[in-house]
């Protein structure tokens, strides 16, 4: 299998992995308020990365890396989580979910700042196409809007695109799995104290489904979501792979029908489909 096939089919596992994330907050902000679910889900899989990482004795990585596993580590173990956490005190995570579909063209950007990444014109048209499709039925058809909630998603989208390239870029060196092991071992240091001044007095009131949602945030969104993706990013190029993000909003859809109870409708179902024609497209001449 060619490793450009792998790498798309890695990344998918990836997105589909990310695709469950926002729905898992929305559950778990039931009964964490958004700082301490930040602080929170990177001290535990920070604490497994670095027992991960121990145990399999990898090397450390050098001086010069430390400053991207920083970038990193702000971006998708401190920025994005800590932005759609109080973003989803203001919207839902079906409206929410839905600028993920700009993560694909914010990714690629920085891929081409930082990573030295130069696709083709075609590219860039499907993917603006796939982008403005989805921000279209952000602000026009999920009937849901928010000056500050939608003002904290688009942060977010910047903060997780950056994380993403410098996280992918250095994946080429390190490995997938290690870069997001080390990106967590990095912010450990200030996460696990402030998790520990943030603990609440008392955990009574937290409900079974909102631990359920800090588990799937700390496990697989925080950490094994991500082996998958670095990989996937470093194996078919990250302005390419990015595209797949394209469709996580609408398995985020599906998922937040699903756990949540929010509606979905037909117009989503033909803009998921258009979606994944652009995805292809890009693809194609990426």
């Amino acid at each position: 299998m060619k490793k450009t096939t792998q790498g798309w089919l890695s990344g998918f596992v990836g997105v589909t992995t990310f695709a469950g994330s926002l729905p898992a907050t929305r559950i778990a902000l039931q009964g964490f308020d958004p700082t301490f679910l930040t602080v929170a889900r990177a001290s535990i899989a920070g604490i497994l990365a670095l027992s991960c990482l121990y145990l399999l004795k990898q090397p450390r990585p050098n001086a010069s890396q430390i400053s991207t596993l920083l970038l990193s580590a702000l971006g998708v173990v401190v920025g994005f989580p800590l932005l759609t956490g109080f973003a989803l005190l203001y919207v839902t995570s079906a409206h929410c979910v839905v600028f993920v579909g700009l993560l694909p063209i914010c990714t690629a950007l920085f891929a081409v700042l930082r990573g030295g990444e130069r696709p083709s014109w075609p590219f860039w048209l499907f993917s603006l196409a796939g982008a403005v499709l989805v921000a279209g039925y952000a602000t026009l058809g999920s009937g849901e809007a928010s000056l500050v909630g939608d003002g904290l998603m688009l942060a977010a989208i910047v903060a997780c695109g950056m994380g993403y390239a410098e996280g992918a870029r250095l994946s080429r060196v390190l490995g997938g799995w290690q870069v997001i092991c080390w990106s967590l071992v990095v912010s450990l240091p200030v996460m696990l104290p402030l998790t520990l001044i943030l603990w609440p007095s008392s955990f009574a009131t937290v409900s079974t489904s909102a631990w359920l949602g800090l588990g799937y945030v700390s496990l697989f969104s925080m950490l094994f979501g991500f082996v998958f993706w670095y990989r996937g990013l470093a194996l078919g190029g990250i302005a390419a792979v990015s595209q797949l993000q394209l469709i996580q909003p609408f398995i985020g859809f599906v998922l937040a029908a699903w756990l949540l109870q929010e509606s979905i409708s037909l117009t989503m179902l033909w803009i998921t489909l258009v979606a994944v024609l652009c995805v292809a497209g890009a693809k194609r001449f990426a």
